[in-house]
């Protein structure tokens, strides 16, 4: 070996511990076959280098769910979520208010106020479609352990499609319409949601509500959080009331362009999503995916869903 070329291979040791990676590489490449001993024993500090954080560089960002809005004619905008289909094109007898995911197939179901039920890349059960309604249907959510669903009407009775019946406020006189509700993973219960913040829990526990309160804006929508087993509340306005569960912040002290119509829990983060009517996004603790704020819509956003990944 020439004593150029061994000047050149300790050059590049020296920039292997200050972690200079392509020098040694182009010195490596000028000593040709003399080297290969030296390649084996600088490929533990090559893995070390790959690895971030410890002054190496900031890890990458975890991988994230995303979210879907749906429109009242059932249009559907994904964010870092697959589209399945909807039913922007169609004629619908009654208009879409609600949405839910189907954990399996990761496709989802949407409901409209008649009871009719869409399914894209998920199994029909049933609906209500086509059945006299003593009130509408106002929101739907999935149940985790059977892959049904349940829809749930404005003065909180429950239509159960395989999946749990435990319950409802259908033969009750109620203080306010209920307007969504929430399923409890840990016991396979729910929540109902009235627009004063009353909570009606059915094999849920209760974790308190705001039936009692005078708010600014009525709640719109609701929750859970698996992690804690509690809920959150979200108003128009886009306040947030957090009932054993972290809060991550609200739009409760801004003006907002259009009112909130709905929240989603982010898996990945614990935070949540705030949707508005004109599709616009708040993200909470929860990556912002994108939104449709600014764009012109045929019809108002009446819910979010939050995506999560097959397994």
């Amino acid at each position: 070996m020439t004593a150029s070329a061994w000047s050149m291979i300790r050059r590049g040791a020296r920039a292997v511990r200050r972690h200079y990676i392509p020098s040694v590489i182009a010195a490596l490449v000028l000593v040709g076959g003399a080297a290969t001993g030296l390649v084996a024993n600088l490929a533990p500090v090559s893995a070390n280098i790959g690895s971030c954080g410890s002054g190496y560089g900031p890890c990458p960002p975890p991988v994230t769910n995303g979210y879907s809005l749906v429109a009242s004619d059932g249009g559907i905008f994904s964010f870092n979520a697959p589209f399945h289909g909807s039913t922007g094109s169609l004629h619908l007898n009654a208009p879409i208010v609600g949405m839910a995911r189907d954990q399996t197939t990761g496709g989802y179901w949407l409901v409209a106020s008649d009871g009719g039920i869409f399914a894209f890349d998920a199994p029909f059960h049933g609906s209500m479609g086509g059945t006299h309604l003593n009130k509408p249907i106002v929101g739907m959510t999935a149940d985790a352990a059977t892959g049904g669903y349940l829809l749930v009407a404005s003065d909180g009775g429950i239509f159960a499609f395989d999946a749990p019946f435990a319950g409802s406020t259908g033969s009750m006189t109620l203080n306010k319409p209920i307007v969504g509700m929430a399923a409890d993973a840990a016991t396979g219960g729910y929540w109902l949601v009235a627009s004063d913040g009353g909570i009606f829990s059915f094999n849920a526990p209760f974790h308190g509500s705001t039936g009692s309160l005078v708010l600014n804006k009525p709640i719109v929508g609701m929750a859970s959080d698996p992690a804690t087993g509690g809920y959150w509340l979200v108003a128009s306005d886009g306040g947030i009331f957090a009932f054993d569960a972290p809060f991550h912040g609200s739009t409760g002290s801004l003006v907002l362009n259009k009112p909130i119509v709905g929240m989603a829990w982010d898996p990945a983060t614990g935070g949540y999503w705030l949707a508005a009517s004109d599709g616009g996004i708040f993200a909470f603790t929860a990556p912002f995916l994108g939104s449709m704020g600014g764009t012109v819509l045929n019809k108002p956003v009446v819910g979010i869903a939050a995506y999560v990944a097959p397994t």
